[in-house]
């Protein structure tokens, strides 16, 4: 049985996860700040950045779903990354993180993405690059079991749950229909999929709906 532990766990993609990860039999221990509103029935309220080493000690996996949306928060997202990084470093511990979709390459030579299109709106460029520095320092670590997930461009919150998705690279996947479109309950599929697997670890991958 996979142990596993969400951080941040009170958001909506974390519960999403939660959700998914217990349906297939894992042990679930979410972590939040606030008092719990998830499914998971063992709960410790610690905000990320009081947790230990010792906290984390014997999971198989820790999802890192710390999200943000206020210019007064944003540095959190890659802070988080940082600092659950250096607790699981040199440990056997994966660490899976949400992550966001505007660093994803619009190009083969890897040196055009998502958030510096024309297109792109203003509003999301803030929470962008925060995501995008989160992975940056990911990239840079040299003894910590990380996967970093792209969703796809239109993350919806309340989408359907269909259980088909397409697995990307680094690079902006579109589906059948020329879509980058995927919601919050396919997206934790992915995710658990890839806790089950391990395929990806010291890697970045992205998932569409099919």
């Amino acid at each position: 049985m996979k142990k596993i532990a969400v951080v941040a766990a009170n958001g909506r993609v974390a519960n999403k996860v939660i959700e998914e990860a217990l349906g297939r039999g894992f042990d679930v221990t979410a972590f939040g700040r606030k008092e719990n509103n998830t499914k998971a029935g063992k709960y410790v309220k610690k905000d990320i950045f009081d947790l230990t080493a010792d906290d984390l000690k014997g999971f198989d996996t820790v999802v890192d779903a710390a999200g943000a949306w206020t210019l007064e928060t944003l540095h959190t997202i890659a802070q988080a990354a940082a600092y659950l990084s250096g607790l699981l470093r040199g440990s056997e511990t994966r660490l899976v993180v949400v992550g966001g979709a505007g660093s994803l390459y619009v190009n083969k030579e890897h040196t055009s993405t998502v958030e510096l299109q024309p297109g792109f709106p203003d509003i999301y460029k803030p929470v962008s690059a925060a995501h995008g520095l989160a992975l940056a320092l990911l990239r840079a670590e040299q003894d910590v079991k990380w996967t970093y997930i792209s969703p796809a461009g239109d993350f919806q919150a309340d989408g359907e749950r269909t259980g088909k998705y397409i697995l990307g690279g680094e690079e902006l996947t579109l589906s059948s229909r020329g879509e980058s479109v995927i919601s919050y309950a396919d997206y934790a599929i992915a995710l658990v999929d890839e806790i089950e697997k391990g395929d990806h670890v010291g890697q970045r991958i992205s998932v569409v709906r099919e």
